[in-house]
């Protein structure tokens, strides 16, 4: 093998390898299965490239951007090295030259997009090279319930058993549970040798703010850095345009970029923004991940990110060449309804959405830090040893006091209503707002009503959402997003242990302006939230767009109503008798958490006069199914013959027997006359 620094000043034009480089390319050059997590900008591609170059036969990069891919490719052929990449962009020349060079056995490294594995003539030619290994970039995107999934990757193993080559996977963004997936799916019968190699970006100043004007806000931070190339993350493509708008006309030189584009514009919107000097990007996460450009010099955000792992990748990507960069990630609590109910619509089982909250949760403790960012951002990821000084809170700390005696209160409220609510019901338990819902469930009887006046309804979601941030409550998915207490808030509520809160942030909720308008009350979002993935799970499976199943209008009448009935559905505007009976059991079970099962001929009736005469004919005949004295021969009524006895509701002995005949109206005759009287 050649010696790693030879290669590393020869052919890379680095004097030294970056702190934690050296131990993972001597890992990977000696063939040994590696997952290393290294920051982002932190050198993760030269981890394998030099390894390629110490290594005989053709080292396959398995990559999931086409961008990231063709710059690589390109810096590796700049210094003298023999790469080519197979991507469905390829002109036919490019694609002629790569096989050209794997023909005469020149080619060192190949990149290839995971797509490609599920391809025969792929895994062919692979098997016929002489693959000496497998490199893994972005390896979180094998984690099936992460933000970057990509299904081709958990090809990726079937590839390597093939193969039976070593396997080096990288990512710069992985938690615990995230890099337990990766080590299942990609080294199924060995643990690989792990590197953790820190998350610290200390060029990279963190700052956040509550949303106030937030256009304003954002230009006002791309003007005191005007010239500097940017990127904006916006929550939505229109946003993204207004946005590049709005900075071209303040004097910048702006673009926007987002998935809905055609990929022309957005092939020359990344090429711009890889060759031009200060030009600022508006985008969706769309973009980035494929962008190599090494003088990003800040990153703001528009809408609150996904998670803290999606914030970290995001803000990744200013200042890779190790200057300084800054970042602004902008807040509110319309973002957090958001993200929720995106966890809440998606499809994933009910113990991934909780992890999922949790992770949100991460990213508010995040946003509401009462001390050093960068310390609750790297505690986050398992790093303990920690110095700052390059954060908005070292800058200028926050105002704290001790908030223990309020979330021992809302913690209260929240045990004493067994888990089973959200943040409005409980706020008017602690403010004493005796709403009918309060009322009806006896909750103003409760010790907590009323104990929380000293703080108004704004002050007190302000102390939710930071004790959400703490990771003190969850939104249970089971429950429709019942809040539910974790393990770290048991010893505040028993009186062992204090938790400080931000003054700022409840100080600022006290004059804040109403919150926009939503479909439904915030007490029933997480139900319309749950009706919703219903209802798309069941559009995609028959190739129908969402309103064919249900309309909107309809969902959030359901979520407003909860039938528990399939009597209670069949009353909610636009579910019909055909929808009652294709949809009525399915989406009354999200409701109830129950299934209904119901006969054919009262499904019929359901939500007409005639069920309830249906149901007591029916639990007539149960009671005398063996006569008054419960001595007699069984005898029974079907389900058809108490329908037309519903339908045509005789009312005289001789017209009941011409249904029922006479040994049944024997039994039946006289009770059912005078049910069938009694309704009218």
């Amino acid at each position: 093998m050649a010696e790693s620094t030879e290669l590393l000043r020869d052919v890379f034009g680095f004097d030294a390898f970056r702190p934690g480089q050296e131990e993972i390319v001597d890992a990977v050059a000696a063939g040994r299965d590696v997952l290393a997590i290294m920051p982002t900008g932190g050198g993760k591609s030269l981890c394998f490239q030099l390894p390629a170059l110490m290594r005989g036969g053709v080292t396959v990069v398995i990559s999931p951007l086409i961008a990231l891919m063709r710059d690589q490719v390109r810096a590796l052929r700049a210094a003298g090295v023999e790469a080519g990449a197979l991507t469905s962009a390829n002109t036919e020349e490019e694609t002629e030259a790569v096989w050209s060079a794997l023909t005469d056995g020149r080619l060192k490294l190949l990149y290839l997009a995971p797509e490609r594995l599920a391809s025969v003539g792929t895994q062919d030619m692979l098997r016929r090279m002489d693959v000496s290994l497998i490199a893994v970039d972005e390896a979180h995107c094998v984690s099936q319930w992460g933000h970057d999934f990509r299904p081709d990757y958990l090809r990726i193993g079937d590839l390597r058993a093939a193969l039976d080559v070593p396997v080096a996977a990288f990512t710069a963004t992985a938690d615990a549970e995230t890099r337990e997936e990766i080590v299942a799916r990609l080294f199924p019968h060995h643990p690989p040798e792990q590197f953790l190699r820190g998350f610290d970006r200390p060029n990279i100043h963190l700052a956040f703010a509550a949303k106030d004007q937030p256009r304003r806000q954002i230009l006002a931070f791309a003007a005191a850095r005007k010239g500097q190339s940017g990127i904006v993350y916006c929550g939505t493509r229109a946003k993204t345009e207004s946005l590049s708008r709005a900075l071209n006309e303040a004097g910048h030189a702006a673009i926007h970029y987002h998935g809905g584009m055609d990929p022309d514009a957005r092939r020359i919107a990344e090429t711009r923004f890889q060759q031009e000097d200060g030009l600022i990007v508006a985008a969706t996460v769309a973009f980035g991940m494929g962008v190599d450009k090494p003088d990003i010099r800040w990153v703001a955000h528009a809408d609150l990110p996904k998670s803290i792992e999606a914030y970290y990748q995001e803000i990744g990507r200013a200042g890779r060449d190790g200057a300084p960069a800054e970042t602004l990630t902008l807040f509110g609590p319309d973002d957090i309804r958001l993200r929720r109910s995106q966890i809440d619509e998606g499809l994933a089982p009910p113990e991934r959405r909780m992890a999922d909250h949790g992770r949100l949760n991460a990213l508010l403790g995040l946003a509401e830090a009462l001390d050093c960012r960068r310390a609750t951002l790297l505690r986050y990821f398992g790093e303990t040893e920690i110095t700052c000084g390059k954060c908005d809170l070292c800058d200028r700390p926050a105002e704290v006091f001790d908030g223990t005696e309020a979330v021992r209160k809302a913690l209260s409220a929240v045990l004493r209503t067994e888990e089973w609510f959200g943040a409005g019901h409980l706020i008017d338990i602690l403010t004493g707002n005796a709403t009918d819902k309060v009322q009806a469930r006896g909750h103003d009887q409760l010790p907590t009503f009323g104990v929380g006046r000293d703080l108004t309804r704004n002050e007190w979601q302000a102390v939710f959402r930071q004790m959400m941030g703490h990771d003190l409550i969850r939104p249970n998915p089971d429950r429709h997003g019942a809040l539910t207490m974790t393990e770290a808030a048991r010893p505040i509520l028993r009186g062992e242990d204090t938790i400080r809160l931000r003054r700022d942030t409840i100080a600022a909720a006290k004059d804040r302006r109403a919150p926009a308008r939503t479909l439904v009350n915030e007490e029933d979002e997480p139900l319309l939230s749950a009706l919703k993935a219903k209802r798309r799970e069941l559009a995609e499976q028959q190739g129908v767009p969402a309103y064919i199943v249900f309309t909107d209008r309809t969902l959030i009448e359901m979520a407003e109503q909860r039938p528990a009935t399939l009597d209670a559905m069949a009353r909610i505007a636009g579910v019909g008798a055909k929808k009652l009976d294709t949809y009525g059991a399915t989406f009354l079970s999200v409701i109830t958490g129950v299934e209904e099962e119901m006969h054919p001929k009262r499904m019929k009736l359901a939500g007409r006069e005639g069920g309830a005469l249906y149901d007591r004919l029916m639990d007539l005949q149960r009671d005398l199914h063996h006569g008054e004295d419960g001595t007699e021969k069984p005898l029974s009524c079907s389900a058809s013959i108490i329908a037309k006895l519903v339908e045509m509701k005789p009312r005289d002995p001789a017209t009941l027997e011409r249904i029922l005949g006479d040994r049944r109206t024997e039994r039946f005759g006289a009770a059912f006359l005078d049910a069938i009287a009694e309704a009218g």
